[in-house]
């Protein structure tokens, strides 16, 4: 089966943005990062969050989808106390039609992180 993969904007890592195969793109975690900066977009959560999930649409797009195509979500968060801030900003990123999630509290292996997002999207 043909893969397509997509380069991270925001990632010195060994990792694609994104995989498609077929009609699923498989979208790896997307933290706070500022594109142009290539650094947090700030220190608390709810602009981590703000800047992963406008990282997470951009990545999208780059790959032909749109919010509208994401069927799945897994969330990571390092402060369980963040969750209302986390979940204001990931709301207002969907709309009314909010993917299927998951979400776990973790350690980051980077320290300033406060969210990440990765997602599973599907056409058709």
């Amino acid at each position: 089966m043909e893969r397509i993969y997509y380069k991270s904007a925001t990632s010195v890592n060994p990792l694609s943005a994104a995989v498609r195969v077929g009609d699923t793109l498989y979208v790896s975690g997307q933290l706070g990062i500022d594109p142009a900066t290539k650094k947090m977009a700030g220190e608390d959560a709810a602009s981590q969050t703000r800047q992963a999930m406008a990282n997470l649409r951009t990545v999208l797009e780059n790959a032909g989808f749109t919010m509208e195509d994401v069927v799945k979500t897994m969330v990571y968060a390092a402060d369980g106390a963040d969750m209302p801030a986390i979940n204001a900003e990931y709301g207002a990123a969907w709309g009314d039609n909010k993917p299927a999630r998951s979400a776990v509290l973790v350690a980051f292996p980077n320290k300033a992180a406060k969210f990440e997002v990765e997602a599973i999207a599907v056409k058709g």
